[in-house]
């Protein structure tokens, strides 16, 4: 398993995927192999999750240079050394440490995970090197409309699509939607393209007893936990549509609170916060270890998903923790995109478009109305249980049994 993104790295809940196929694949009959990065590579590192690791996972973290920390001269470098990403320089002892791994275990199959796209340029070079095969899990789209917006770089990320199609026993993608644009753009790969959506893990949510009581006690939190992009989950129409409500009267200033948990982007917020007079209202918080921020979620009296119509294509990963944490969601999204019908598939009908200042001031307070009088939508509990991490596990186990058999997989058919 190749993935950039496994602990002690620090922030992002992408992190979580990789971790827990580890976790509860072997009881279904793999043993994962880990080929990550050298520490040395990570902005930030953190400790807390290297005991989620099972004692006995094989981890090799190859050398690896962040181009923009290690590699520049007074904050600039070229741009070749950052094409397809930051960490190409990982590539080359992933190689060499990959094939060692290879012969050493002679392990029946390759898997590497986006979003650093270099992961994917390891996995084609073990794939042609050993013959294994390989499922590249893309996890969301790659080349898009206008991102990468630096042509080259865009350029390389399609090269890096076009070989994974062409050399991937499977692609692996996280929303409905990628998976019918990636079939659309590759047909001749189309049945080899599957859906494993991201989840939760049962086992990291424990509320300790002397943590039970709301957040702002008299109040009413929505929490969002997790980075807000400027682009891709652009607060401003919200913070607009609050402090309209507030100034028509139709929300109480006393009453409401807006906690922004680890969003990375806190400049941008402070100066929303300042042009709409929000500042007894929104807080700004950093972020926690895992499973406090999972603690706080429980604690929110509803939580927050913001996606743009950009990423109709993508599911935050976050979402399924919400679900899992039972409180109401307000969903903050394009009606028409896979966030959306994620929500309305787990009984959530609280939807405002993300663009929209007016339909959010429609939908707060009666949101909040909703909240106070306990009518506020709830996830389905069926919903809940197939978003597990061990139900993803079990797919993935299913799609590794089937290329290693040299079965062909009907698409969707997991």
């Amino acid at each position: 398993m190749i993935a950039f993104h496994f602990p002690p790295l620090a922030g992002g809940s992408g992190i979580q995927r990789t971790l827990r196929f580890v976790q509860h694949l072997p009881a279904l009959g793999w043993q994962p192999l880990i080929l990550t990065a050298d520490p040395r590579a990570y902005a930030k590192t953190s400790s807390d999750l290297l005991t989620d690791i099972p004692a006995s996972t094989v981890i090799q973290r190859s050398f690896a240079l962040d181009s923009a920390r290690h590699l520049s001269l007074r904050g600039r470098y070229l741009g070749w050394m950052a094409r397809p990403d930051r960490w190409v320089s990982w590539k080359w002892a992933a190689v060499r440490d990959g094939m060692h791994l290879i012969n050493t275990f002679k392990p029946n199959a390759i898997w590497s995970t986006y979003p650093i796209a270099t992961a994917h340029l390891i996995g084609a070079s073990l794939q042609r090197e050993s013959g294994l095969p390989w499922i590249a899990d893309f996890r969301d789209p790659m080349a898009q409309d206008g991102y990468p917006s630096d042509r080259a770089t865009w350029n390389s990320f399609k090269r890096v699509e076009e070989q994974a199609t062409e050399l991937a026993a499977a692609c692996v993608f996280t929303a409905p939607g990628a998976v019918r644009t990636y079939q659309k753009r590759y047909p001749k790969a189309a049945s080899r393209m599957h859906l494993i959506e991201n989840g939760f893990d049962d086992e990291s949510f424990v509320r300790p007893a002397e943590q039970t009581e709301a957040l702002n006690p008299g109040k009413l939190t929505l929490l969002h936990s997790g980075v807000v992009y400027p682009s891709e989950r652009d607060p401003l129409p919200l913070f607009a549509a609050i402090a309209q409500c507030i100034q028509d009267g139709r929300v109480s200033r006393e009453r409401l609170r807006v906690r922004f948990r680890a969003a990375v982007h806190e400049d941008m917020l402070a100066s929303l916060v300042r042009q709409h007079c929000l500042h007894d209202v929104v807080e700004l918080c950093p972020a926690l270890p895992y499973r406090e921020a999972l603690v706080e979620m429980l604690r929110a009296d509803a939580l927050l998903v913001m996606q743009a119509a950009n990423c109709n294509e993508q599911i935050p990963a976050k979402l399924y923790e919400y679900l899992r944490a039972g409180r109401p969601i307000l969903g903050l999204t394009d009606p028409c995109g896979d966030t959306a019908n994620a929500l309305r598939a787990a009984g959530i009908a609280s939807i405002a478009a993300l663009d929209s200042a007016s339909d959010i001031a429609a939908r707060l307070p009666q949101f909040l109305s909703q909240i106070e009088s306990h009518q506020a939508d709830l996830p389905h509990p069926g919903a809940v249980n197939a978003a597990s991490r061990h139900s993803r596990s079990q797919t993935l186990a299913r799609l590794l049994n089937h290329i290693t058999d040299g079965l062909t997989l009907p698409r969707g058919n997991l």
